[in-house]
């Protein structure tokens, strides 16, 4: 046996696993991941660096079992010529929720938002120059604050402060032609909107015509009475201000309230400072966001995206010093095939660096103003997330994480070298873990393309002895697994199982005619990917027996999960989470039809043989293996309906099948559910393969493959 562990401290290459055999007493202390061990599991989100490069602050998040809810603390690590100058510390108060830090131009002031004691303002102020200290307000701040380059002002979103919306307002749709008869008896819901749910939200939607919309404040950095820059009927994001402090940059789409629009239309728009004005810069057919500003006013940066399924690309265009944009925007990436995230400048101006999935990673990437090649900063087999760089650029922090560990803070120079890990928040928990790292394995299908995908051996594996299979398979379909921290991959290994995942056609991160090959043909395509890797992982491991191997996946894996189960013959049992099992009845009651209308080409209407095609329940007699359903009640984008379609399929069919319904649970029950149902979703996966494949294989082990 192998056992992974990771160094508290050190560069990167500090990070490579040290081999120790299964004789030495360490290992034989150790054990496998268990589904209660998620209760342990700390993570990094935000992380800021301050202008300085004196001091970087983050926000942790740990598990309250007992509380069964999580909570975010900032934390700050002291630096002294770029590297760390002692241990990390928390820094607000540890009986409140807090996150999203932001430093003040100045470094004086670390801003952070938290909600306490009811108070209605949750962005809070503390000074910097030690260990935390009694947080405030500043008057007018009511939002995140965004500051102007000089320090002297601050921009923010916020719903207007006097608002007029009740508890139920917006419930009874204003342009509804049925009477309420008595307002006081009725409590339910008039719907004229596609709008009146969305996943992650537990209630319904008011009419979208009846809410607020944050609009833009500006208000003097030491305080005072705010001023409403902005008074526009949709959401405003990306707010940036120009270097001269002249204008405000923002993303909007002024067709958000149009639902007979199915175009990408949001624009980039400027609001003066001087006299208010507001107006769209850009004019560009698609989607253009994420606007940041040249360090000397002279350009501006966004992301534009043509329609939907075209590439996402770096847009560079000279901008006047009222906004105005000066020059045809130039495609800083149109030869480059990945999707970036939001870019940022260099120091100097000469440079745009931004994030992107790669393969299985995520690192940062650079490209120059001029143009020009993209170059790759980071690496490594691993996914590096929420970067930043002090003002001259010459040290950068951030949060990084791989198969074997999860998040953790990180320093580096400003190109990429000397790297620290500067956290061990998880070291003792990992100490008493044994976690198998995983192994890449790739394998070609029909037009040679190359499918990336991983193995993860059992946990205590001995040569020779046979193990089940489990297939695991990503949402999306334009998602994709990496190397990062997956706990259920390590509490199936723990339990006895190899794991394989991988990225087939459809993922993200290999490129765009890679991302959208299964367009229409979802399942009839990317069966091959799957059920190719299934074979080249027996043929690299033998031990592997093949009349036991399970499937599981969530949303788009789950949909997969359904597909293989009543189309091929090849699985014992299977475990499908938050899945689609009929796509006509998915469009009408999820909240994102988006997704079929353009991958199906056409409404169901428009493409009915199609999406009966492609649903498993066109297939379901078909089935044979026993199968857990995992559903959230209050999952708006799969909604329960379609488990319950499954289960009463399987059940009729005289399948051995459970179904398990979470209450108070939307979409990301599996990553962002409350503890104790995310816990329990862990075990009785790994239960239900453990009884079907281990326990009782015979019953499920009678055909031929």
């Amino acid at each position: 046996m192998q056992a992974i562990l990771i160094p508290r401290f050190g560069p990167l290459v500090g990070l490579l696993v040290l081999v120790f055999s299964a004789s030495e007493a360490l290992v034989g202390q150790q054990r496998g991941l268990e589904p209660p061990d998620y209760y342990g599991m700390v993570s990094i989100g935000e992380v800021e660096i301050s202008p300085d490069g004196n001091l970087v602050a983050f926000s942790v998040t740990r598990v309250l079992e007992e509380e069964n809810t999580r909570r975010r603390e900032v934390w700050m690590q002291v630096l002294r010529g770029g590297r760390p100058d002692g241990e990390a510390y928390r820094f607000t108060d540890p009986t409140a929720d807090s996150h999203s830090p932001v430093w003040s131009p100045d470094g004086q002031l670390l801003s952070f938002t938290s909600d306490r004691a009811g108070d209605p303002n949750s962005t809070w102020f503390l000074r910097v120059g030690g260990p935390g200290g009694e947080a405030f307000h500043i008057e007018g701040v009511r939002g995140a604050p965004v500051y102007s380059t000089d320090g002297q002002w601050v921009a923010y979103l916020a719903s207007p402060e006097i608002s007029t919306i009740e508890e139920r307002n917006g419930w009874i749709a204003p342009d509804a032609i049925t009477k309420t008869l008595d307002f006081e008896r009725f409590d339910g819901r008039v719907v004229t909107s596609t709008r009146y749910k969305r996943d992650g939200v537990l209630t319904f939607q008011s009419h979208f015509s009846t809410g607020d919309v944050d609009e833009i404040y500006l208000v003097a950095s030491e305080g005072g009475t705010p001023r409403r820059l902005t008074e526009l009927p949709f959401d405003k994001s990306g707010i940036s201000w120009s270097s001269n402090g002249r204008v405000i940059f923002f993303s909007g789409d002024s067709k958000q309230n149009d639902e007979s629009n199915t175009q990408l239309t949001q624009d980039v728009w400027a609001a003066r400072i001087n006299d208010g004005a507001v107006a769209s810069i850009t004019t560009n057919p698609g989607s253009e966001t994420a606007p940041s500003s040249s360090p000397d006013g002279t350009r501006l940066l966004f992301l534009s995206n043509p329609e939907r399924g075209a590439e996402v690309d770096i847009m560079i265009s000279e901008i006047g010093s009222d906004g105005s944009l000066q020059s045809e925007p130039e495609n800083l990436t149109s030869g480059w095939d990945l999707d970036p995230g939001i870019p940022e400048w260099t120091a100097d101006g000469t440079g745009i660096l931004f994030t992107a999935g790669i393969g299985g990673n995520r690192q940062l990437f650079r490209v120059a103003t001029s143009g020009g090649p993209v170059i790759q900063v980071t690496d490594g087999d691993r996914q590096i997330t929420s970067i930043s760089l002090s003002s001259r650029g010459d040290i950068m922090a951030y949060a990084s994480t791989d198969a074997v560990s999860p998040t953790e803070l990180f320093l580096a120079r400003g190109d990429g070298t000397g790297e620290t890990r500067v956290t061990d928040l998880n070291g003792a928990w990992l100490d008493g873990l044994s976690l198998v790292a995983p192994e890449r394995l790739s394998w070609f299908v029909s037009d040679s393309v190359e499918i990336e995908g991983w193995v993860v051996k059992p946990s205590g594996y001995v040569p020779g002895r046979k193990y089940p299979l489990i297939l695991k398979i990503h949402g999306g379909p334009h998602g994709a697994y990496g190397n990062t921290f997956f706990p259920t991959f390590h509490v199936l290994s723990s339990s006895g199982f190899f794991v394989l995942y991988s990225n087939p056609r459809g993922s993200a991160s290999y490129g765009h005619d890679f991302k959208y090959a299964t367009r229409g043909r979802w399942g009839l395509m990317d069966s091959e990917d799957f059920l190719t890797g299934v074979d080249s992982a027996l043929e690299k491991y033998p031990d592997i027996d093949e009349t036991r191997i399970g499937v599981s996946g969530g949303s788009y894996g789950g949909f997969m999960t359904n597909w293989l189960s009543a189309t091929t013959d090849r699985f014992s049992a299977a475990v499908t989470s938050r899945s689609i099992t009929n796509w006509e009845s998915w469009w009408g009651t999820s909240d994102a039809q988006g997704l079929t209308s353009y991958e199906f080409y056409g409404h169901p209407w428009e493409r009915r043989d199609l999406y009966r095609r492609l649903s498993p329940i066109s297939y379901v007699e078909n089935v044979t293996i026993p199968t857990l359903i995992i559903h959230s009640e209050n999952d708006y984008r799969t909604p329960i309906g379609d488990g319950e379609q499954w289960f009463m399929a399987l059940k009729k069919l005289g399948i051995p099948v459970e179904m398990i319904r979470y209450p108070r649970s939307s979409h990301g029950l599996s990553r962002t559910g409350e503890p104790w149902l995310l816990v329990d979703r862990l075990e009785r996966m790994r239960t239900w393969f453990l009884h079907w494949l281990v326990e009782q294989p015979s019953s499920t082990t009678d055909r031929r493959y």
